[in-house]
């Protein structure tokens, strides 16, 4: 594609709202409408021009991107300009109805269409997240009907060719300078009707059923992880492939642990002699328990890491961690010779000072 402006084609302000590219493209279509202007390459091309910069300014992706980075930037979205009148006339049938009434070129019969894509939430459970799940569910969706073979018309019998388009699909005339085609309006561009329709889909070709899929959830997934399950969606028409079924994943919260990531986190309270002496303690992971290295001297609140002890990485290998920040109880209901202990400590250490380093040590950091 060459470089042009498009808001310049189209005469709009580059602040333009979409009513107005909308109203300013359906007067350059009129003018340079190539049944208005026929043989005439200057007016098919203005056209052409036209009908391309519609296409790029009302849509607000493209439009985004042909403002910061002008046309080159639009290749990269696969938009390359419209090779013809058939692919104008076919993506913008539906303006041009809106337009003058009527379309502007005889369309296509329906062709065939891809099945609508489907939707299931699944929850599982922490652990479920975190070593995966088989499962098997159930998907309400359309299907071909069996009784009529997805024709819609009643067994022993036939769609028959619509005798108001003879099959066409459109009904066409002249008016003026155009070719009118309109979409038949009995049988709506099928070409077809169905004089005797089944007593099972009522002539749609479709019922209502349930089919039963297994899913496999991989572990390390997390509450807004997606499965795609291609060709489990809705089933195509005329002949177009199936959709896709998307499967959204729930995870339920844990009362222990919380997820940061791959990693995950938990509370664990000690003595305080642990965490003055240091010590060695048990705590529940998601592989079972696992000993946990209490360092001599831990204050409160410190961290603590057991390496390998979280989530799978769903994208990589290896796992997260265990993260363990511990806080230190403070004792109640003491025995009369555990008070006795507390008080001995207290005094021993006013005399060594102890507490007035503490003090000290306060002051100068806030001072």
């Amino acid at each position: 594609m060459e470089d042009r402006d498009y808001y310049k084609i189209l005469g709009v302000s580059r602040n333009a709202n979409e009513e107005e590219i909308k109203k300013a493209y359906r007067k350059v279509a009129m003018q340079y409408h190539p049944d208005r202007n026929p043989g005439d390459k200057e007016a098919e091309e203005k056209f052409k021009f036209a009908s391309e910069a519609y296409e790029v300014l009302r849509d607000p992706q493209k439009r985004d991107i042909y403002n910061r980075f002008g046309i080159e930037g639009l290749k990269g979205t696969g938009f390359t300009g419209f090779r013809g009148f058939e692919d104008i006339f076919t993506s913008f049938g539906d303006i041009f109805e809106d337009f003058f009434g009527f379309g502007t070129s005889p369309r296509r019969r329906s062709r065939p269409r891809q099945g609508a894509d489907l939707r299931y939430d699944v929850k599982i459970s922490f652990y479920e997240a975190a070593f995966g799940r088989e499962d098997e569910i159930e998907i309400p969706k359309k299907g071909s009907c069996i009784a009529c073979n997805g024709t819609g018309a009643k067994p022993g019998t036939e769609p028959a060719q619509c005798p108001n388009c003879k099959g066409a699909g459109q009904t066409i005339r002249s008016q003026g300078f155009f070719t009118i085609s309109t979409t038949c309006g009995q049988c709506h561009g099928e070409g077809k009707y169905i004089p005797h329709p089944c007593k099972e889909c009522r002539g749609s070709g479709w019922v209502k059923q349930t089919k039963k899929i297994n899913i496999k959830i991989p572990p390390g997934v997390d509450t807004g992880s997606k499965l795609r399950i291609r060709g489990e969606g809705e089933e195509g028409e005329r002949g177009g492939p199936p959709g896709d079924l998307f499967v959204f994943i729930f995870v339920e919260p844990h009362e222990f642990f919380v997820r940061d990531g791959d990693d995950i986190a938990c509370q664990i309270p000690i003595s305080f002699s642990q965490a003055a002496l240091g010590a060695e303690i048990e705590i529940p992971t998601l592989n079972g328990k696992k000993s946990l290295s209490i360092p001599r001297g831990t204050e409160n609140g410190e961290l603590l890491k057991i390496k390998g002890e979280g989530f799978p990485k769903l994208r990589g290998h290896g796992r997260g961690d265990l993260i363990a920040q511990v806080f230190i109880k403070t004792p109640k209901n003491l025995t009369k010779r555990q008070e006795e202990i507390l008080r001995e400590f207290e005094d021993i250490s006013t005399k060594k000072g102890e507490e007035g380093k503490t003090w000290r040590k306060l002051f100068r950091s806030e001072g």
